[in-house]
């Protein structure tokens, strides 16, 4: 596992939300990453589908990881989320990458794919700015 990536994963621990829903960051490198989730029933609705804050969790993790990887410690400034179908099946997996990064801030996109034995498919797309946390605190 490369230092990044356990870099990453313990960040990713030190979150309490993420060790409640069960999320692992599987991908962590420059520009990119990739948060996997195996489905519970206590991430469903009342009609059988995961929860649409389910997946704009997984978006907004995925996309400040993204936009982490290049600008170090960093908050989401803003994100927008699409959910083009319900999610099904046993994992999801939300696909981030850096669009376009400066000093400050990232543009960053996001895929979020149900991962079935019949293969993935797409069930939400994000984009979100993510902004360099300069040590400020309040």
């Amino acid at each position: 596992m490369s230092d990044m990536l356990a870099l990453g994963r313990s960040v990713l621990d030190s979150q309490p939300f993420s060790r409640l829903v069960g999320a692992e960051l599987v991908v962590f490198e420059p520009g990119r990453a990739e948060i996997s989730l195996a489905v519970a029933d206590h991430h469903r609705q009342q009609h059988g589908f995961v929860h649409g804050g389910v997946l704009a969790y997984l978006a907004d993790n995925a996309l400040t990881y993204a936009g982490g990887s290049l600008l170090g410690d960093c908050l989401t400034a803003e994100f927008k989320i699409n959910y083009l179908r319900p999610a099904r099946g046993d994992r999801l997996l939300a696909r981030a990458k850096v669009a376009s990064g400066g000093k400050r801030l990232a543009a960053c996109t996001c895929e979020i794919v149900s991962v079935t034995p019949d293969g993935e498919t797409v069930v939400a797309i994000a984009q979100g700015t993510i902004a360099r946390v300069d040590g400020e605190k309040g």
